[in-house]
């Protein structure tokens, strides 16, 4: 059984399995090497095909635990039994899981003495599962953070250990947000390993009553509807930069929209999805409030460009209706 961690101090120096798989989970493991934590091993996804050609490519987290020395464990399954004994043959304190993309189970939950914790990136409990970044952005929130807490079986419904807020900028994109939230991540848990060593923790269960969930995003939410308000047509489109990418249709061709912002208008008349023109930072469109001004788009198997540079090449003249 796991100890109760009240009841003693993390070691100053814990024995550390790192879990996670993507860019995100980067700085923090980072941040763990650099201030000299003991990480035995870390565990990621394993190595998937990607790009055109389909090559085999190992997640961010593995080459930078190969580059570091750190032995590297690549299950198909966390729960499975084989797995979690190897685990416990390690003996860790500590577990720090951050966006591993796996549901853990009760029993590998169970081994380290001073429990698992992870790194979510929102204010639990709002925005619970897989989008809590690009679910902020499109709900065009002020504000989100990070939420350390210990993990439990449910889907991020384990008790609170810290949080810390992070003011959402104007006009940015959910890539941008994410890169800040990373680093982040990387300073925090260096706190909360030293709040952990001095027994200075308060865990807070979550109020199931205020959760909200942030699913994963469908490809039938990527389809730009220029009728709504230019604010949640430019929410959606920086919600969905860089992945996967929100789109509208002209000649039944797919065109990606990036980087946008709201643009005042005092047009007496908006059309939406009509093409105004070329503004300072980008295309400019209408909606059905407002207008937008996108600064990057692509055509599918194409280069992302600036808009300037996309309509050298694929013209948009005053008046073209987008979406239809």
């Amino acid at each position: 059984m796991t100890k109760d961690p009240s009841k003693e101090n993390l070691p100053t120096h814990p024995r550390l399995i790192f879990m996670g798989t993507p860019d995100f989970s980067l700085p923090t493991l980072k941040a763990l090497i650099r201030h000299g934590h003991h990480i035995p091993a870390v565990v990621t996804q394993p190595d998937r095909p990607k790009g055109r050609g389909k090559k085999m490519t190992p997640p961010p987290v593995k080459m930078l635990a190969v580059e570091q020395g750190i032995e590297v464990l690549q299950p198909e399954r966390a729960s499975e039994a084989s797995f979690c004994e190897q685990i416990e043959s390690m003996e860790p304190d500590l577990i720090i899981v951050v966006a591993f993309g796996q549901i853990l189970k009760k029993r590998l939950l169970a081994i380290p003495e001073w429990g698992v914790i992870n790194i979510h990136a929102s204010l639990l409990p709002r925005y619970r599962g897989a989008a809590p970044i690009q679910w902020a952005i499109l709900n065009g929130d002020s504000q989100t953070g990070l939420t350390v807490m210990r993990m439990d079986e449910g889907l991020d419904t384990g008790p609170i250990l810290f949080q810390e807020t992070v003011s959402i900028l104007d006009n940015e994109t959910a890539g941008d947000l994410h890169d800040r939230l990373a680093l982040r991540s990387g300073d925090l848990i260096i706190k909360a390993l030293n709040r952990l060593s001095e027994s200075d923790v308060k865990e807070i269960p979550q109020d199931n009553a205020e959760a909200t969930y942030a699913p994963k995003i469908e490809k039938s939410m990527c389809v730009v509807d220029w009728k709504k308000p230019a604010g949640e047509v430019s929410a959606l489109i920086r919600a969905l930069d860089p992945m996967p990418g929100a789109f509208t249709t002209w000649q039944g061709k797919i065109i990606k929209l990036f980087s946008s912002r709201v643009i005042e208008t005092d047009r007496p008349e908006l059309i939406p999805g009509r093409v105004v023109g070329m503004g300072r930072q980008g295309l400019i469109v209408e909606s059905g409030l407002g207008a937008v001004e996108i600064g990057r788009m692509q055509y599918p198997g194409k280069k992302r460009l600036s808009a300037k540079d996309f309509l050298l090449g694929f013209p948009l003249p005053g008046g073209t209706l987008l979406g239809e």
